[in-house]
C-alpha cells in the first residue's frame, strides 16, 4: 500500500518549522565552525581538506579531536578511535530517534541518521514528548540547514582564518557550550534529570582529570544512562 500524500500546508508548515528549529543552531555553531576551520588549515590542512572532513564527518568536537591527534602525527588507528569515542553517545541517540521514525524508508533513515547532531536529536525528542509527530519534512529541513551552513562555515573559517593570528583567542567556541546547555535544562522536567545530569557532569570531571580527553565525553554518558537504568521510575513517568 503506498503511503497518503501529505498536504500541502501541511508539508510547508513543517518546512517551515524545521527552518525554524535549525536557524537558532546555525548561528549559533557558525562562530564554532569557522573555528574549526581556521584551525584545520593552521595544524596543516588545506581548505579543500577541511572542508571535505566537515562534509562527511559532520561533528563539530570528534573534527576538532582529529586535526589536534592530526598535528600531533599519532597512528591513524588512535585518530578513528578517538573520533569514535567523542561520538560515541550517537549510539545512544539512535535508538531513541529510531522510534520515532520507525515508519520512514530506509533511504530516509539512513539520510536521518547522517544529520543526527545533539540539537536535532533534542529537539525531535521534544516535539515527539509534546505528541507532535517527528515527520520528513519537519527533520530534514532542520537538519539540511544546519549540515549546509556548518559546512559553509568550515570554508570561511579556512579560507579567511588566516587573517586571524590566534582563532583561540577570539574565545567565540564558548557560543556552542551555552547553546547545548540550554539543550540539557530543556529536558529538566523529565523524571531524573538533575540526578542523571549530575552524576554524568562529575563522571566526565573526572574521567577528563585521570582518562583524558575525548574519553571524558562517552564516560560521562555512559555513567549518566547506567544511572537511569538502575533508578526505578513509574510507569506513567516511563511513558512520557
Amino acid at each position: 500500500m503506498s503511503a497518503e500524500p501529505i498536504p500541502e500546508n501541511v508539508f510547508a508548515n513543517d518546512v517551515r518549522r524545521g527552518l525554524k528549529s535549525g536557524l537558532p543552531i546555525v548561528i549559533s555553531s557558525a562562530p564554532f565552525g569557522m573555528l574549526y576551520g581556521a584551525l584545520a588549515v593552521d595544524n596543516g590542512f588545506s581548505v579543500s581538506e577541511a572542508v571535505w572532513m566537515s562534509a562527511l564527518v559532520f561533528g563539530g568536537a570528534s573534527q576538532l579531536v582529529g586535526i589536534e591527534l592530526f598535528d600531533q602525527h599519532v597512528a591513524p588507528w588512535l585518530i578513528i578511535l578517538s573520533i569514535f569515542a567523542v561520538n560515541f553517545r550517537h549510539l545512544l541517540y539512535s535508538p531513541a530517534l529510531g522510534r520515532r521514525i520507525s515508519h520512514w524508508p530506509l533511504f530516509q533513515k539512513v539520510l536521518a541518521f547522517f544529520l543526527l547532531t545533539d540539537p536535532q536529536y533534542a529537539e525531535a525528542e521534544t516535539r515527539g514528548q509534546g505528541g507532535d509527530e517527528v515527520s520528513v519534512a519537519w527533520y530534514m529541513s532542520m537538519g539540511l540547514l544546519i549540515y549546509v551552513f556548518w559546512v559553509l562555515d568550515s570554508w570561511i573559517g579556512a579560507t579567511f582564518g588566516s587573517l586571524i593570528a590566534d582563532p583561540h583567542a577570539l574565545g567565540l567556541d564558548f557560543l556552542l557550550p551555552i547553546y547545548f546547555f540550554g539543550l540539557v535544562l530543556g529536558f529538566r522536567k523529565r523524571p531524573l534529570w538533575l540526578p542523571v545530569v549530575a552524576v554524568s557532569a562529575t563522571a566526565s570531571i573526572v574521567a577528563y582529570k585521570t582518562v583524558g580527553s575525548p574519553w571524558h565525553i562517552s564516560i560521562g554518558a555512559l555513567a549518566g544512562v547506567l544511572l537511569a537504568v538502575v533508578m526505578p521510575v513509574s510507569g506513567r513517568e516511563h511513558d512520557q
